[in-house]
């Protein structure tokens, strides 16, 4: 770690250290005010418990929906809807959709409709809520849940799942009641109502503090918790809770936003402008309209049954502007996707990621991933996705690499016959050495590779998951162990072909043209299917051209030593740079058999599909 980053982090230590002294501080000071936080901590941490929980129960089955029916808007919008509903985190929706879009599993549209879903669906809480907050105390329900879900913990997983959901749901009511007793004796006395401020200002303060407190906080049920509490003790007004809500509403989307931004990825920097969007403008419509939809609240109460009951009203306007904003976006889906990918265009893909260039020049910052982040580790199919779509790209990195050890361009990759001249010529300045390219440009994607897999937790019985990482991770160790064969290589062959003619210039100029042959029919039975008419025949036929050179060239260097054209040390220069030849070419062939789905079974294969349909052995 550098001098700036560990002083930063220092930093941050100490902040940390004093915020905890001061809040302990002011718990020996006011010991309401400690009943109060303590009343939120429970119930933030109930919420913790309850999400985990259905996520375990529930999770694979609601990922698979979430990546697999969104074949229609409609779909999709009950897709996210119904996953919001399940975990009560529109948050933890929002951060799943935009690793399933980021890896290519959903489009943008349909990842649009989900995040409208989404937003739906989150109204059920403030409505479980609100029901939940009439003036009776909870404690009683939330003693039976703790007994049977520490009860249920001791059973397999599918219990501790189900036992996570009852202690989720007993902490949330525990800290239901001290919030509600906490917060009535902190604010005894205490007339909020009193500091109103008239017109839009008003409702621009108190959104202001919905969205800081959801900021603070990270979850918009803590802050309407909170703000159901107020209400209910009168000390703020239906008009102010509802500007409140809005505000919480507009913070629930920064989580979203920092993510998709910070994830480097377009398509989630998209999806998480589509959702700050969609809740600002619905924001602003609702305070523009506030007043019509607090009436329109009142009256709904009224046809239900509540008419006197101001929490039911909240959760009532929660619903009705959330669903406000669904009705404006819902006809302009499809523009809003055009219009993000005109505002926000994809980055394209340079033709070659390793310019030649002499060294010596500007610093190079080192490659690292591309696809991986930590929004893809929300379901097995993202991660699986990001890692295929990674091991793209060190097999793009390591082929460029193998090129460079060559004193080729990469463009020789194409042609199926190769300029004699070219592959004769003494190599230039312009290709750089092989280690110092493994250095920059291999191994930090390698090693992001491994840290991210290793962040997997895979079960020993998983036995339909397992094998697919054990073939990536052969993949991506094949990847560098062949480009480490190519760092050998080069070291004899740059100093042969920038030497006098001489026998053993030939034969290395022989084995440099025999390699990039090897790399474009690799390339060329890759692009086939393992399935194709042909494939079977074609890897035959790449063994038995290997097989023959080897034989071919062995004869030709101990002719030449028989001959006293070549001495014993060009000799053992030669057989051993063979053997760097053959190892990258069953390096490679290896590959091939990994990228035909051998060693993954049927799932890497179905994987293509998320990658574009690429095989791993390519180019640009």
């Amino acid at each position: 770690m550098t001098g700036t980053g560990t002083l930063r982090q220092y930093s941050i230590n100490v902040v940390l250290l004093l915020g905890a002294v001061a809040l302990a501080w002011s718990f020996w000071s006011n010991d309401r005010w400690m009943q109060l936080c303590a009343g939120l901590a429970l119930f933030l941490f109930g919420m913790q418990c309850l999400e985990e929980g259905l996520r375990d129960l529930a999770g694979e089955k609601l990922e698979a929906t979430l990546a697999r029916s969104t074949e229609t808007p409609l779909r999709s919008l009950m897709v996210g809807f119904v996953g919001t509903t399940m975990l009560q985190s529109s948050t933890l929706v929002s951060l799943m959709t935009i690793a399933f879009i980021s890896t290519g599993l959903i489009g943008l549209a349909a990842g649009i409709a989900i995040i409208f879903g989404a937003n739906l669906g989150a109204t059920t809480g403030i409505w479980l809520l609100a029901l939940a907050g009439q003036n009776f105390s909870l404690s009683p329900l939330a003693l039976p849940l703790v007994v049977f879900g520490v009860l249920a913990s001791f059973r397999g997983a599918r219990a501790r799942a189900a036992g996570r959901i009852l202690l989720g749901i007993a902490f949330i009511f525990l800290g239901i009641d001290q919030i509600r007793a906490g917060f009535s004796t902190v604010t005894d006395g205490l007339d909020l109502t009193q500091y109103q401020i008239g017109g839009m200002l008003g409702h621009l303060v108190f959104a202001g503090l919905g969205l800081l407190l959801t900021m603070v906080l990270q979850s918009t049920h803590a802050t309407l918790m909170l703000t159901l509490t107020a209400l209910s003790l009168g000390q703020v007004e239906l008009m102010q809770a509802a500007a409140i809500a809005i505000g919480a509403n507009v913070g629930s989307s920064v989580t979203t936003g920092l993510a998709g931004a910070l994830g480097g990825n377009r398509s989630g920097q998209r999806l998480a402008l589509a959702h700050v969007l969609f809740n600002v403008v619905t924001a602003v419509l609702s305070f523009l309209l506030i007043g019509p939809l607090v009436w329109l609240t009142k009256e709904s109460a009224a046809l239900i049954g509540f008419a006197d009951n101001e929490l039911i009203m909240l959760a009532i306007f929660h619903t009705l502007f959330n669903l406000l904003g669904v009705l404006v976006f819902w006809p302009v889906r499809g523009a809003l996707a055009r219009w993000l990918e005109r505002v926000l265009p994809e980055r394209e893909e340079p033709h070659v990621l390793i310019p030649a260039s002499a060294e010596g020049g500007a610093p190079v910052a080192p490659t690292r991933a591309r696809y991986l982040n930590r929004q893809a580790l929300q379901s097995f199919d993202t991660a699986a996705s990001a890692v295929v779509h990674e091991l793209l790209h060190l097999a793009r990195l390591s082929i460029e690499v193998i090129c460079h050890a060559l004193y080729l361009p990469v463009s020789e990759l194409d042609r199926a016959t190769h300029d004699k001249a070219l592959l004769a010529a003494r190599p230039g300045d312009g290709y750089l050495d092989a280690d110092t390219l493994y250095q920059r440009h291999i191994k930090g994607v390698y090693s992001d590779l491994l840290a991210f897999m290793s962040r997997i937790d895979m079960p020993v019985e998983d036995v339909v998951h397992r094998p697919f990482w054990m073939a990536s991770q052969l993949a991506a160790m094949q990847l560098v162990e062949t480009v480490k064969d190519a760092k050998h290589l080069q070291k004899n062959l740059g100093h042969y072909l920038r030497g006098p003619d001489t026998p053993a210039r030939d034969a290395y100029v022989e084995l440099r043209s025999h390699l990039i042959c090897v790399l474009h029919d690799t390339r060329e039975i890759a692009l086939l299917g393992p399935d194709d008419a042909g494939w079977d025949e074609r890897l035959d036929e790449f063994d038995r051209q290997q097989r023959a050179f080897e034989t071919r060239f062995r004869s030709h260097i101990f002719a030449a030593v028989r001959d006293d054209r070549m001495d014993g040390m060009q000799l053992s220069s030669l057989l051993n740079d063979l053997g760097y030849v053959g190892r990258i070419t069953r390096g490679l062939r290896t590959l091939l058999l990994i990228r035909a789905g051998e060693d993954a079974g049927d799932l890497l294969r179905d994987l293509r599909v998320g990658a574009g349909g690429e095989p791993l052995i390519t180019a640009a």
